[in-house]
């Protein structure tokens, strides 16, 4: 590729290599971005094929409750995730998990 002198071209002379390159620069991301969107296409395509409905969230079964609160029914720990408040109390009061266990 040849150097070009850009302080030694005049306006218009860098006016029309500023168009050809834009040109250029629009005909190669056009050039890409058609690849790009075949390849998601098939891509897609593969993904359907697959699994009808795939691309819900699958859904887990509910995990029973394992311990209640004696003092509030109603609150109960399946003993996953974070430890709720009430246990944490209890535990830090002397308590046994065991003795809340259902």
């Amino acid at each position: 590729m040849k150097q070009l002198r850009f302080e030694q071209m005049d306006t218009e002379e860098l006016w029309a290599l500023h168009l050809r390159v834009l040109q250029a620069l629009d005909e190669k991301l056009s050039a890409e971005k058609a690849v790009l969107e075949q390849r998601l296409k098939q891509l897609r395509e593969r993904s359907a094929a697959r699994a009808p409905g795939a691309s819900e969230v699958r859904k887990y079964p509910a995990v029973l409750p394992k311990y209640r609160n004696p003092s509030d029914p109603s609150e109960t720990w399946s003993g996953r995730g974070k430890t709720p408040r009430w246990i944490m109390a209890a535990l830090a009061s002397g308590g046994k998990l065991g003795d809340y266990k259902i």
